[in-house]
């Protein structure tokens, strides 16, 4: 009998454990939010933001205004036929470096370790911009998961 009320506290101490876990889990996860700014790097954000939210209008808006810019109907497909896969890798966004109306802003591709025995890795690459018209668009971005390397590339001859 003192053997079953020790191992039912045992049990209960458990069952409260794995809720407090839980709680905090769901409680410290932050909330990524659209940055005010508009500087290349606050471009860079929220354009990734957009794309893992699914937003393809506001993305698409950050785009630079150049030859061979994707339409918006090539843009949204990339996502919808999979090219384009928005997933489990973090992205960390970096300092960006202004020359004249042009920027690049380091670009950090965080990505997950595959199985048990293996170990996540990173990229650094770096998203290039322009100036048009008064705000910093995105030309090329490093990240194959929120871009298609196929946009702004001419088609063959």
């Amino acid at each position: 009998m003192r053997q079953d009320r020790f191992l039912l506290g045992i049990l209960i101490g458990i069952a409260v454990l794995a809720v407090a876990a839980v709680l905090v889990f769901f409680t410290r996860q932050e909330q990524v939010a659209y940055r005010p700014g508009q500087e290349p790097d606050d471009v860079v954000h929220n354009y990734v933001l957009a794309v893992m939210d699914k937003d393809y209008d506001r993305a698409y808006g950050y785009l630079a205004d150049l030859i061979d810019k994707p339409t918006f109907e090539e843009f949204r497909q990339a996502f919808a036929v999979g090219r384009v896969m928005p997933g489990q890798n973090g992205i960390r966004i970096g300092e960006p470096e202004i020359s004249g109306d042009s920027a690049s802003v380091a670009v950090t591709t965080i990505y997950q370790q595959s199985d048990p025995f293996s170990s996540g890795y990173s990229e650094l690459g770096s998203a290039q911009l322009l100036r048009q018209q008064g705000s910093w668009r995105i030309s090329s971005m490093p990240a194959y998961d929120v871009w298609d390397f196929a946009w702004y590339q001419g088609q063959p001859k």
